[in-house]
């Protein structure tokens, strides 16, 4: 019985509320073990902020794992023959991991189950997806109900704590070093923005719950002012499994307020995860029909211009900056810019999905997936594309005037009347004009939507 037990990690990072390493613990000697993997999610590896972002959870989970008298041990390639081969070579006789339902992982899984002795555990999402379904036992295909049925089933089992033991191998394997990875950027290190803004890892995970659940009770009305730091900003920190969703829930499902609003937005999580169980290939499908011949404009210096934050709209400029800059990008700011990129320059939204893919900390195939199809109108449940979002009347319903001067440094002297809309007499020189005007783009978009539709 002394022969080890192999915990896989994958967005999972965390000791706490971790069934995998809780149940590993408990049968033996422990391996932690972390596969990077580049083949198995092909278009899909990590983008530059996420590579960024995983560097620094794992070196924080190794620190976290050695003051425990463990380890983390890094191997690269395929995750089912890395996984099988380490474990002829320590002898172990069991895998625990946590189930991913991304399409890689779970042909990972598939593959590893038909090599080794696999144990699969739930705990990355409030209820196990594809577990919620209809009376007639169906999947849920709209947010509303499914969120319905699942919040009958709150709150999740108590997070457990970190286990009091992780017993060693007598012998640990071999590790590769994290800086052999070349996770961080350089020639030029752009990271600068996301140093300033966050600390991976599982404790910096629980700096951040624990300072947003002092204000969760008014997330309803800070949530979509991007002046206000009304969010909760544990995206990032949510998808590399730094803490998990049950802990979350219990540590403000009873804040009071308008908490419910943002449970609810925990929830979406586990939609979007049943929609990919679904359609595993909702980045680069889409799910309604008449997006398949849709005339999407392919126009490189808009696209450029959109990416680059000079689109001439200061709230759209404003968000792709931030994202830029830090990773991550103000919900609300997102649909706006989402939609910018999709209804006024009538760019294909799987442009956007891969640039938030590449530029975002907190880029997870389900969210991100399903947030892009639903303001593109394409998705299972999602906006109609003929809804056309006004982004300067957004900018100045939630009085975005402190944010535009923070992340368009160029039109701060601008008084809040101007700030918004800048017009030819007050705009300075070194901001652009609009790449289109609201009203044009509009026309032109319900334009294209009927040719989708007649073709």
């Amino acid at each position: 019985m002394n022969s080890p037990v192999i915990v896989w990690l994958r967005r999972d990072l965390r000791l706490a509320d971790q069934p995998a390493l809780a149940e590993a613990a408990r049968k033996g000697p422990v391996i932690p073990l972390y596969v990077h993997d580049d083949a198995a999610p092909g278009a899909h590896r990590p983008g530059g902020a996420s590579r960024w972002w995983l560097h620094h959870s794992l070196a924080s989970l190794d620190a976290d794992l050695r003051a425990r008298g463990s380890r983390l041990i890094l191997r690269r390639g395929r995750s089912e023959e890395v996984i099988e081969r380490l474990c002829s070579e320590t002898g172990a006789r069991e895998v625990h991991a946590l189930h991913h339902y991304e399409p890689w992982w779970r042909q990972a899984e598939d593959a590893l189950a038909r090599r080794v002795t696999l144990c699969l555990h739930h705990g990355n999402y409030l209820a196990p997806p594809g577990s919620v379904t209809t009376g007639a036992g169906a999947p849920y295909k709209i947010y509303t109900p499914f969120w319905r049925a699942l919040r009958e089933r709150m709150p999740p089992p108590p997070p457990e704590p970190i286990p009091e033991r992780l017993p060693a191998p007598s012998e640990w394997p071999g590790s590769e070093k994290l800086e052999d990875w070349a996770l961080l950027p350089s020639a030029p290190d752009w990271s600068g923005g996301l140093r300033e803004t966050w600390k991976p890892g599982e404790n910096g995970g629980a700096a951040r719950l624990e300072a947003f659940a002092e204000h969760a009770a008014a997330y309803e009305r800070a949530r979509n002012c991007p002046g206000v730091e009304g969010t909760s900003m544990l995206s990032p920190h949510l998808h590399f499994g730094e803490v998990s969703p049950a802990q979350v829930w219990h540590a403000v499902a009873d804040a009071g307020g308008s908490v419910g609003t943002f449970l609810g937005e925990i929830g979406w999580r586990d939609y979007a995860q049943g929609v990919i169980l679904q359609s595993p290939d909702y980045a680069t499908k889409p799910a309604r029909d008449p997006f398949g011949r849709f005339p999407w404009r392919r126009n490189k210096a808009d696209l450029r211009a959109w990416q680059r934050g000079l689109t001439g709209y200061p709230i759209v400029d404003a968000g792709m900056r931030q994202l830029w800059h830090s990773g991550w990008m103000h919900n609300r700011v997102r649909m706006i810019a989402a939609s910018f990129l999709v209804k006024h320059l009538l760019i294909d939204w799987r442009e956007g999905e891969r640039w938030f893919w590449d530029t975002l900390v907190d880029a997870d195939y389900g969210n991100n997936a399903v947030n892009w199809q639903w303001i593109a109108g394409s998705g299972v449940d999602s906006n109609m594309f003929v809804r056309v979002m006004a982004p300067l009347t957004q900018s100045s319903k939630f009085d975005a005037a402190a944010y535009i001067r923070e992340w368009v440094p160029e039109l701060a002297d601008l008084p809040d009347g101007e700030i918004h809309d800048p017009s030819p007499l007050v705009r300075p020189a070194n901001y652009p004009e609009k790449r289109i005007e609201h009203r044009q783009a509009r026309e032109r978009a319900l334009a294209a939507w009927q040719q989708a539709k007649s073709t």
